[in-house]
């Protein structure tokens, strides 16, 4: 009966035990000046090649990338990304090639990105693509989990603009937001995304359709900003504080967003709390800017759905955040997880482990993730097509591959020929056909106008031109007569 009792009163689950460690001091990244913006991005990004730190920089914004093996003190002369003209605010990996980063600026731009295998001996200055769109600062950017070339970005204009970068083409643009866009988060198929807002409200949107299929008012009743993250399950998991400043945290179902499925109260610290996601193991750890701790929870099906596991404590307060992605993990040492915590000057990398005995591949631990192979093309995605990530075993661990090269390819709209191999988009090697026409018509008159305008320039060339001819015509005529 006791055995009975006990096993009612504590909850079953693989993850009850994850245990946090900071790695060794000469295994960090030291000399990085970490940018002092004033902007609640995670300020990092990571994946199983590269990290990435927003850092300070004079004269516009630059952002450092570093090999993973390259750990230590970082040389003061290490050539940074520079292109933007005001401070990059958020950056973002490639999830189908470990060489491509997005990043967006203070200067209304997003820039795409092409990193090297090899340390680049000078600054890198050309991005591959520059996206204009937006009218004001531009402070999200976010790659579609599934859908190859796609990727969004939300500005202080209050718009979220979807763009083909394949192309350097808008696909559509969102308007829908009246008010400051805090965070945006793809669901696991990207058929949606979530969105919180300085209105207060938490919305659903359909990007395909262009609207909002769902949204709540305060689902958190403070005023400071909110997070909203998608599950796996497609529920919502949020950040926000209590009308008493208390930190918060919910989960929702967005087909039925009246009740909470669960509500938590933290405690009353003012960051606000950056949620990292593993749709592998429904962990979800929570940064808060500020903090020196890491708290996660397990998200279950069963009550009370949010479960406290454990908290990470460290003396030093993180000024952001990278989270690896699954693939990237170490499968030998039973590392579920690897968050990167920016220091003021350096970088601390966080591993999360399930301590076991056997040093036989844990197979409960890592089912198959996302691998970086698209599940789907820009045109299938646009036509309404939906699929979840192609999985790869973890089994043999995860050997990144060599870097691939992204093309970008402006399609003459002019032009109705059938699309040649050189005005095809490429990205991992592999070709495709630009956006449609249609997804290009609110160009057309643009493209017309230039048009039109380079024909009376080139116009007025051809007769500055006849008229110099004649000039010389005639003195030469001048000359030959004189000398007759």
């Amino acid at each position: 009966l006791s055995f009975t009792m006990s096993r009612s009163i504590v909850r079953q689950s693989k993850f009850r035990h994850v245990f946090g460690q900071a790695v060794k001091t000469d295994q960090s990244y030291d000399d990085i000046r970490v940018s002092k913006v004033t902007w609640d991005s995670s300020f990092c990004a990571v994946n199983p090649k590269f990290l990435a730190v927003i850092v300070e920089s004079s004269g516009g914004g630059a952002f450092l990338v570093l090999h993973l093996s390259k750990v230590g003190r970082v040389d003061k002369n290490y050539p940074l990304v520079v292109g933007h003209s005001g401070p990059v605010l958020d950056i973002d990996w490639c999830p189908h090639n470990d060489n491509i980063v997005a990043s967006c600026s203070e200067d209304t731009t997003a820039m795409v990105w092409q990193i090297p295998d090899h340390t680049p001996s000078r600054p890198i200055s050309e991005p591959i693509v520059v996206l204009e769109g937006h009218s004001k600062r531009v402070g999200i950017i976010k790659w579609h989990p599934t859908a190859r070339n796609i990727l969004l970005t939300a500005g202080g204009d209050n718009l979220i603009i979807i763009w083909n970068v394949g192309t350097g083409e808008p696909l559509m643009t969102m308007d829908d937001h009246p008010d400051l866009i805090y965070n945006v988060s793809w669901n696991y198929n990207g058929s949606l995304f979530c969105t919180t807002c300085k209105d207060r409200r938490l919305r659903v949107c359909d990007p395909r359709k262009n609207e909002v299929v769902a949204e709540r008012l305060s689902p958190h009743e403070g005023i400071r900003p909110m997070r909203a993250i998608f599950t796996k399950e497609g529920n919502i998991f949020t950040t926000g504080f209590t009308r008493m400043s208390q930190r918060e945290l919910g989960l929702w179902d967005p087909t039925n967003f009246e009740e909470p499925i669960a509500l938590l109260e933290l405690d009353t610290s003012n960051g606000v709390l950056l949620p990292f996601y593993d749709p592998d193991t429904n962990i979800v750890y929570l940064s808060g800017k500020g903090d020196s701790s890491i708290r996660y929870f397990e998200i279950t099906e069963e009550p009370p759905y949010v479960h406290y596991i454990s908290t990470f404590s460290s003396k030093e307060p993180q000024r952001g955040m990278g989270f690896m992605p699954k693939r990237g993990v170490d499968v030998s040492k039973c590392e579920i997880a690897r968050l990167y915590k920016l220091h003021e000057r350096k970088c601390e990398p966080i591993m999360m482990t399930v301590p076991r005995k056997s040093d036989l591949f844990q197979d409960d631990l890592y089912p198959d993730t996302a691998g970086p192979e698209p599940a789907l093309e820009p045109e299938e995605w646009m036509d309404g097509r939906d699929a979840d990530p192609i999985l790869v075993s973890m089994r043999d661990g995860y050997v990144p591959p060599k870097s691939r090269e992204l093309k970008v390819a402006k399609k003459n709209v002019l032009d109705t020929r059938p699309a040649t191999r050189r005005s095809m988009s490429v990205i991992d090697g592999s070709s495709l056909p630009v956006s449609r026409i249609c997804c290009l018509s609110s160009f057309i008159p643009q493209l017309l106008e230039k048009l039109v305008e380079e024909i009376q320039n080139l116009k007025a060339t051809v007769l500055s031109q006849e008229k110099r001819i004649c000039d010389l015509e005639n003195k030469l005529f001048k000359y030959t007569n004189g000398t007759v």
